[in-house]
């Protein structure tokens, strides 16, 4: 009986640890949206420098996520998931101090390099330490943590830089950071699943930089150059020789940087492809919201920042209990469930008009982060449950990945998708959003939103081949208690 017990607070410690790690850096990624007007001001720069405070930042967590994950495969996940607490709580500290702009870029990428360790084997651990029968539990606990501190950050930073100042919002991290270090190295187990002698594809890494690195940094010059511009188009093509590369490369060798066998398993891939339409979705939804929360229903700004609210809050809400259900009936049922309610949700966003209330638009918009909350659990839970023991690291970095290239796709296609539904009423080249005429931004709004509901659909529909395939390969979880 003691021995169970022990064995039972291990894993909830090891959940608070992984989970504090998770709240700050979803925290901090929120926060730092809401600082940047401030951060222009108090730094003498301008608009275009300070988004690399963002940018240089998402740059190093997308490119560099499966070259972490893959550490994760061959050495201790524990020491390795420490060292990237210790870099994150170093580089927060750093950002506090910085003297000007440029210093400050170079401390957010030092925080990335500790941040896409966390993010990419936060997951894998928690898959060690809990039993198969409470995985989408333990998963959706750290759903919900992602949506809290998506949540809390816009409101918490306001109050911090109002209170106390811009830095804060980076020391904020320095306590978190120290007790989640010191709750890692004492209390988790060291990792289990390894393969003896394992290399690390130093080149296959290289070229998977390159091409993450260059998806990305299209995909965010994009949004201000626009998709024609030549630096954007040949940053693509890059992307998409070093891609080509990287899988020629990868079929070559014995110990490759990912297992391309893994997507061999038909249920494995589309449960990842599932989580990046999903998350091209959110990130669709989320560009445009505050657009049409501002112009076109004349919301103060307070306002307008507890309304985009709902989406992460209805994720944080239902991700556990969806993941304490997946554990019970299996993960396919409720994660296309999920998916419906998502297509469902954008179908109802895009009949908001100019005269919605705020009743109307918590109603409407609420399906979404319901759907996503019941979707992402039950969904990370077949990832990780698809994944041999010693591949657990490059699963759990997959998975963030797939969130990470989701959110930075889907946000240049709801501004692309934005812009063209409104040009198509106002018969003007170019869009001044601040200025165009209430019905243009409303068509722009529920145009975005009928292709998202399409994409949801389309999503849907693979959940369904994914449930069907599971019952004919026998593929389903074992259920709790069984």
């Amino acid at each position: 009986m003691h021995s169970s017990q022990t064995k039972t607070s291990a894993k909830w410690i090891a959940m608070l640890a992984v989970g504090l790690g998770v709240f700050m850096g979803t925290l901090d990624a929120s926060i730092i949206n809401v600082s940047l007007p401030t951060l222009v001001q108090s730094l003498e720069t301008d608009f275009a420098t300070i988004q690399w405070v963002i940018l240089g930042y998402i740059l190093v967590v997308t490119s560099m996520m499966l070259g972490a994950a893959r550490l994760g495969d061959m050495l201790d996940k524990k020491k390795l998931y420490a060292v990237g607490l210790a870099l994150f709580t170093l580089g927060s500290l750093l950002c506090g101090f910085a003297p000007d702009v440029g210093w400050l870029i170079g401390f957010r990428i030092l925080q990335g390099c500790g941040a896409v360790i966390t993010q990419a084997l936060g997951a894998a651990i928690i898959v060690e330490v809990f039993p198969e029968s409470e995985r989408g539990k333990a998963l959706g606990i750290i759903g919900g943590i992602v949506s809290v501190g998506l949540s809390l950050g816009p409101a918490a930073g306001g109050i911090i830089i109002g209170l106390l100042g811009w830095r804060w919002i980076f020391w904020i991290n320095v306590p978190i950071g120290l007790m989640a270090m010191a709750i890692v190295l004492r209390f988790i187990p060291t990792a289990r699943g390894h393969l003896p002698g394992q290399r690390f594809d130093g080149g296959g890494a290289a070229v998977l930089f390159l091409c993450l690195g260059s998806y990305a940094l299209a995909m965010t010059l994009g949004q201000r150059e626009g998709f024609g511009s030549p630096t954007v188009q040949a940053l693509l093509f890059l992307a998409c020789l070093a891609l080509l590369a990287f899988l020629l490369l990868e079929r070559r060798l014995s110990q490759p940087m990912i297992d391309l066998g893994l997507f061999r398993n038909g249920l494995f891939s589309l449960n990842v492809l599932m989580s990046l339409l999903t998350f091209i979705v959110l990130g669709t939804s989320l560009l445009i919201m505050p657009f049409y929360l501002q112009y076109v229903l004349g919301l103060p700004t307070g306002r307008v920042g507890l309304l985009l609210m709902v989406i992460p809050l209805g994720m944080g809400l239902i991700a556990p209990l969806a993941g304490w259900l997946s554990d019970r009936h299996g993960p396919r049922g409720i994660s296309f469930s999920g998916l419906c309610l998502i297509s469902a949700g954008c179908l109802a966003a895009s009949s908001l008009g100019s005269s919605a209330t705020v009743l109307e638009y918590i109603l409407k918009v609420s399906p979404i982060g319901i759907g996503i909350g019941l979707f992402q659990s039950p969904n990370n839970s077949a990832i990780m449950g698809a994944a041999p023991m010693h591949r657990l690291g490059i699963a759990s970095g997959l998975m963030a990945l797939s969130r990470n290239l989701g959110q930075t796709s889907g946000i240049p296609l709801g501004g692309a998708l934005f812009t063209a539904y409104a040009l198509s009423i106002s018969g003007a080249e170019t869009l001044d959003i601040a200025a165009a005429p209430t019905a243009c931004l409303v068509a722009g709004f529920a145009g975005s939103f009928r292709v998202a509901a399409c994409l949801g659909l389309a999503n849907a529909g693979l959940a369904a081949w994914a449930w069907c395939l599971a019952r004919r390969t026998g593929s389903l979880p074992v259920r709790s208690g069984e």
